[in-house]
């Protein structure tokens, strides 16, 4: 048996959930039963782990090379360290929005935009001195856009 603990709360007007209330023996019971499992469990994790860590290293790849196919001039240890940034898994970054995932072009080119915004820009200094994020990267947008014109038009990578 078991039961749902609710208490009402004046401030908020309305019921919240304490907890839950089980029997001893049925505590005693789901205890054992974890352990028990523990070990395949384990064992899962670790396979999931490597399996995520191979899709990664691919999808990582790729946006590599999806960066390489926009910008040609685009040196290849940038392009790797790029994607790597911007596919971090759990990150929150464009590499992992669905439009990353789909190697959109409008996705790539954020994560190009900003790697270059933070490398080759002074735009975390003017961030720390207090300049207001819109107003640091509409002073930093000509850098940014001539490393990214030299970058669309040459091979050779000469940033």
């Amino acid at each position: 048996m078991s039961a749902v603990v609710v208490r009402f709360n004046r401030r908020k007007g309305r019921y919240e959930r304490q907890g839950v209330l089980v029997e001893e023996a049925a505590l005693a019971r789901a205890e054992e039963r974890c352990l028990a499992d523990a070990e395949a469990r384990r064992r899962r994790r670790a396979r999931d782990a490597r399996r995520r860590t191979v899709e990664d290293e691919r999808f990582a790849a790729a946006f590599a090379a999806e960066i390489l196919r926009l910008f040609p001039g685009c040196p290849a240890e940038r392009a790797r360290a790029t994607a790597a940034h911007a596919s971090v898994r759990g990150s929150g970054r464009v590499g992992r929005s669905a439009a990353g995932r789909a190697l959109s072009e409008s996705a790539v080119i954020s994560a190009v935009v900003a790697g270059v915004r933070h490398a080759d820009t002074p735009y975390d200094q003017l961030l720390m001195n207090g300049v207001p994020r819109y107003e640091a990267r509409r002073r930093i947008a000509p850098a940014v856009e001539d490393v990214l014109r030299t970058w669309q038009r040459t091979a050779e990578g000469g940033g």
